[in-house]
């Protein structure tokens, strides 16, 4: 009997040179009288909320800015931004940013209605309904939230981040546009790079990976572990920067037909209660949760190795492919300059037993995992990178 799978994405993607023009036909084709832009004050400093801007002014549309909103935000902030949306009138969500701005945007597409709040959709995501069309325009190549139906934000009572999953919340519109990550910092690059990194290769070793995330799991794994490094260090590398924002909507695409797993389960205690970045929180995990579910995955890194490995391939057994791409996820991280231990970040080693309890919370993920974690798995990965 063959399996089921499915697979959603946005309505229409707009990509290459000059792809932000296509705001105008957006809102024109909605008729859009007034648009909520959802950012935060980084982007506006940035300069970055100037390119689309300039183009919405040419179509006539009202706008109001929504900025309010701090990096990695809790449930709270983010409903705070969802009210300042559904006072303001808009009729048309437009989110410029990386993954908190947009999972707030996607918020209050389905929030426009007062029937219920951010803090009742952590219960029950099934009651969102979408409301107001969106259009997303990353400023990252990384986080995937633009293809998503997912919103992931802080619950500061659990000490943990939750994800808020709905397809209603999937964008209409999207435009990957690499000049809006040209300028980016190396450092942020280099976080959500390896976050779009770990959701590529968490969803190709999914129990629930099936032919349609396989096909965009390894088509971002390709670009991405032969684009990220130039993407990080060569600023005027275009293509490669391209390409990175291009992987990192098909890694999104694979989120939303399969399924991250223990490397994003463990990793939402760490930005939940010490605000580690989520790109970041995920680079610390992605080789050791690897390395651990490696007897029952080396198959599918062997895979990942024949389609992924363009120059002379020096590995034959599937043992030796698979050792391959477990360092090669480490040599990433490491040339990067992205942190490998939680010790930077100051967390004490008095913490384990609250950072395995809080971990082993996020069953929707952890079920994911093909190998099964315990919570002396858990104990041992994070004793790791403490």
């Amino acid at each position: 009997m063959l399996e089921k799978y499915n697979l959603k994405i946005p309505h229409a993607v707009y990509s290459g040179e000059n792809a932000l023009e296509n705001i105008i036909a957006i809102l024109r084709e909605n008729q859009v009288k007034k648009l909520a832009i959802f950012t935060d004050k980084g982007i506006e400093d940035a300069g970055l909320l100037n390119y689309p801007m300039k183009i919405i002014e040419q179509s006539g549309a009202e706008t109001v800015v929504l900025d309010d909103l701090p990096p990695e935000p809790t449930y709270g902030q983010a409903q705070k931004l969802v009210d300042q949306f559904k006072a303001s009138g808009a009729d048309f969500i437009m989110a410029v940013g990386g993954g908190s701005v947009m999972d707030t945007a996607k918020l209050a597409s389905v929030l426009a209605t007062n029937q219920y709040s951010i803090n009742e959709l952590l219960n029950s995501p099934d009651l969102a309904e979408k409301c107001v069309k969106t259009l997303m325009i990353p400023t990252t190549a990384g986080t995937g939230a633009e293809a998503t139906p997912n919103a992931i934000v802080a619950v500061p009572e659990k000490e943990l981040k939750v994800g808020i999953v709905n397809d209603n919340m999937i964008a209409d519109y999207v435009i990957l546009d690499a000049v809006m990550i040209k300028n980016l910092p190396r450092k942020i690059a280099a976080s959500t790079g390896v976050d779009a990194l770990a959701h590529a290769i968490e969803c190709f070793t999914s129990n629930k990976a099936n032919p349609f995330s396989d096909i965009f799991a390894l088509e971002a794994l390709d670009m991405i572990l032969n684009n990220i490094i130039k993407a990080c260090d060569s600023p005027e590398d275009m293509e490669a920067k391209n390409k990175m924002q291009i992987a990192s909507f098909y890694a999104g695409v694979a989120i939303t037909a399969s399924g991250t797993t223990a490397v994003h389960a463990l990793s939402y205690p760490l930005g939940g209660k010490y605000h580690i970045p989520h790109g970041v929180s995920n680079a610390i995990l992605l080789a050791p949760v690897m390395r651990f579910n490696e007897p029952v995955c080396r198959e599918k890194f062997a895979a990942v190795y024949d389609r992924c490995v363009h120059n002379k391939k020096e590995c034959i057994t599937v043992e030796e492919k698979s050792a391959f791409i477990i360092n090669k996820l480490e040599e990433i991280v490491k040339h990067l300059d992205i942190p490998t231990s939680l010790s930077v970040f100051g967390v004490p080693a008095s913490d384990l037993e609250t950072l395995v309890n809080a971990g082993m919370q996020v069953t929707r993920l952890l079920n994911n995992n093909m190998r099964k974690v315990t919570n002396e798995d858990a104990r041992a990965l994070y004793k790791e990178i403490l």
